[in-house]
């Protein structure tokens, strides 16, 4: 493993060198909370299902500021697709290189030295500093975040103001976070019709062509214009498939689609829209729903403020609030009455071969984490 003469960048190494792939922590929160118990945190444990879960709390009084994040990766693809093994990071022309470096043990390792540095310069602060850590972000995302909100929940442990890790940057760190997430919405459509030979079409109902023009129409439906916070709402087909032969005319035509919505829609009122269409085109159809969060915003507050003056105090730079982007654990949190803002490193190389990060960047977020905890807890 190599070796830096950063505290960051050395625990960033460390993390990323544990193949951690969803839903498997690989002893990546053991390893944080080494780190945080000589710091006075209790660590505890949540394991649901095949999910480890750590909540790390310093302190027992309000307000509660807590980093949030995941310890799992994406799968890496073929190894031979990159230009050095995945799980043996190494730094090369500034640049730390690694699954995960950038989604997100960059991020996991700024929040503890970050931690480190603010209570050993202010041990009696008040309110409380917590972590929750998730092995199943990347995943199914039902085991992680949203269970242990709900265990926090049923004994009435609320948070206040969450920052999440996720790599929010585009062009220089700290130049855009997240102050909401639009909503996301899957539909899993099948239609109906009658299988037969291509030559006896009279005696047979092709589901593809009887789907198509209401596909079209989907398509081409004006959902709504977005409002300030919010781009527009849109709809995406994502998965077609049918037919079982060439010379079989298919009898049942699948179809999936995706929402991401804004705050101008409802999840209950899209699908009102979506049954409306369908029954328009007299289809023989199933139908099904499943939503996986819906939309959340922290428009103005105390986490938004301290974020900005954060990186402005660091960086110089001032901050682009953004709803942009996909779901994150957020969704999860938000619902609590808790204000959540994303702020992490650059997201160009995430999910990607040759996941990488500037090296210095890390050490950046660090300072900005601490300048947070500083304004909102010192």
């Amino acid at each position: 493993m190599q070796t830096t003469d950063s505290p960051t960048l050395e625990l960033a190494i460390d993390l990323i060198s544990r193949p951690s792939v969803t839903p498997d922590d690989a002893g990546c929160q053991e390893l944080m909370l080494s780190r945080l118990a000589p710091l006075g945190f209790v660590g505890e444990h949540l394991r649901f299902g095949d999910t480890d879960n750590l909540w790390a709390r310093k302190g027992s009084e309000g307000p509660v500021l807590a980093f949030a994040g995941h310890t799992d990766v994406v799968p890496t693809g073929p190894e031979k697709n990159w230009a050095h093994p995945p799980f043996d990071p190494i730094i090369k022309d500034g640049y730390l290189h690694g699954r995960g470096a950038a989604d997100m043990k960059g991020s996991l390792a700024a929040f503890i030295t970050a931690c480190e540095r603010f209570v050993s310069a202010h041990p009696n602060h008040h309110g409380s500093i917590a972590l929750l850590i998730t092995s199943d972000e990347e995943g199914p995302a039902q085991n992680g975040t949203v269970k242990v909100v709900e265990a926090l929940e049923a004994r009435s442990e609320k948070i206040d103001w969450c920052l999440i890790g996720e790599p929010s940057s585009t062009r220089e760190v700290g130049d855009v976070i997240k102050n909401g997430r639009r909503g996301s919405l899957h539909g899993y459509l099948t239609v109906q019709g009658v299988q037969g030979h291509v030559a006896y079409p009279h005696l047979a109902e092709n589901a593809v062509h009887t789907v198509a023009p209401a596909l079209h129409t989907l398509a081409n439906e004006f959902w709504d214009n977005g409002n300030d916070y919010f781009p527009p709402t849109t709809f995406q087909i994502t998965k077609v498939e049918a037919g079982t032969g060439s010379n079989i005319i298919p009898g049942e035509c699948l179809v999936h689609f995706n929402f991401r919505y804004c705050t101008e829609n409802t999840a209950e009122s899209l699908e009102e829209r979506v049954v409306a269409i369908l029954d328009r085109h007299n289809l023989k159809y199933d139908l099904q729903w499943h939503l996986s969060g819906r939309p959340f915003l922290t428009d103005k507050g105390a986490l938004v403020a301290a974020s900005q003056n954060a990186i402005r105090n660091v960086t110089g730079r001032e901050t682009e609030l953004s709803t942009s982007g996909g779901t994150s654990d957020g969704r999860f949190i938000a619902p609590t009455g808790a204000q959540v803002v994303e702020l992490g490193p650059i997201n160009a190389t995430i999910h990607k071969v040759n996941e990488c990060v500037k090296a210095d960047d890390l050490d950046t977020l660090s300072l900005i984490y601490e300048q947070i905890l500083a304004e909102l807890l010192a």
